[in-house]
């Protein structure tokens, strides 16, 4: 008996469909042809019945030979020689973005109450708590 009346197991099925999965992602099949393909690569039962599914496809090019560049993750940032305050690194990022928060927050109110020609609680007093303790926090050591 030939290998092309032996029957094909599973295994050799599920690379015939890692193939064709290759062949979709490189475009050389569209997702109709890449179906109907998959079809049949199940419903064979011999190794010639596998082999037509992938007969006019190229077969895997070897690494050496591809175009495509492997992935190099980037290169870890190295500290600055000199740096240590690692704890005070985040008060300025901090007290940039989150004061610039409660410093809008006044300025509404303050237009609110020149709109509104009398004084209106001083709801942005609450908006100073969570910066007052994150800069505790942050010139505390716990930057975390």
């Amino acid at each position: 008996m030939s290998r092309d009346e032996m029957r094909a197991g599973d295994a050799d099925r599920q690379a015939v469909v890692e193939r064709l999965k290759t062949a979709l992602e490189e475009g050389r099949l569209d997702l109709h042809e890449y179906d109907e393909r998959l079809q049949q690569t199940y419903a064979a039962k011999t190794f010639r019945e596998l082999d037509g599914v992938v007969t006019d496809l190229p077969g895997p090019i070897p690494a050496q030979q591809s175009r495509v560049q492997p992935f190099q993750p980037p290169a870890a940032p190295q500290p600055a020689a000199g740096v240590g305050e690692t704890p005070r690194s985040g008060v300025r990022p901090f007290l940039a973005s989150y004061g610039g928060v409660v410093l809008v927050c006044f300025l509404i109110w303050g237009l609110s109450c020149l709109g509104s020609r009398e004084f209106v609680y001083p709801w942005p007093l609450w908006m100073l708590i969570p910066l007052i303790l994150g800069l505790l926090r942050r010139w505390g050591g716990r930057n975390r």
